[in-house]
């Protein structure tokens, strides 16, 4: 597992990326991805991905969940921003919420990796309790709080990488 890790760090590690997500809920369930780390290590986080340089944040959102997910979306209200810092990784995280258009869900791909090292692993809608029962160390800090789905749609504002809301 340590080429997996390795091949994170190459194409994603050690530098600063801009990143843009989706935050879909349909009947109390948040849509969520689980991604392999590394040897026994998972991280869920909703659907979303690195900004292509010349493309709009709506753009952008609209290709990585349709990559990821299948789906057609709609992006509506900005959320809020999020800093993620876990070396190798840093980040500048958009969340925005989103509506499903058209489409089918699916597992899909990271274009970037090749076909052995895809990070996806699975995806589906999970509820507050199953949400819940993710370790923290391996769903993202921005749900570590949350008390309910509608929580979510309450970000507001700047939050650093030990989820501390910065004014």
């Amino acid at each position: 597992m340590e080429k997996l890790e390795q091949t994170i760090k190459e194409k994603f590690g050690n530098r600063l990326r801009v990143r843009v997500n989706g935050v879909l809920i349909v009947e109390n369930k948040i849509l969520l991805i689980k991604h392999k780390m590394g040897e026994n290590r998972f991280f869920w986080n909703v659907p979303g991905g690195g900004m292509k340089f010349g493309s709009s944040a709506e753009d952008n959102l609209k290709r990585e969940f349709l990559e990821e997910t299948g789906l057609d979306i709609e992006v509506k209200d900005f959320l809020c921003t999020f800093e993620y810092l876990e070396k190798p990784l840093h980040a500048i995280e958009l969340y925005f919420e989103v509506n499903i258009k058209s489409g089918i869900l699916k597992m899909g791909i990271d274009p970037e990796l090749s076909e052995e090292m895809q990070l996806i692993t699975e995806i589906c809608f999970v509820d507050m309790n199953n949400l819940a029962l993710i370790k923290k160390s391996e769903k993202h800090r921005l749900f570590w709080g949350i008390n309910s789905l509608n929580d979510v749609r309450k970000l507001k504002g700047y939050f650093n990488f030990e989820n501390n809301y910065l004014k």
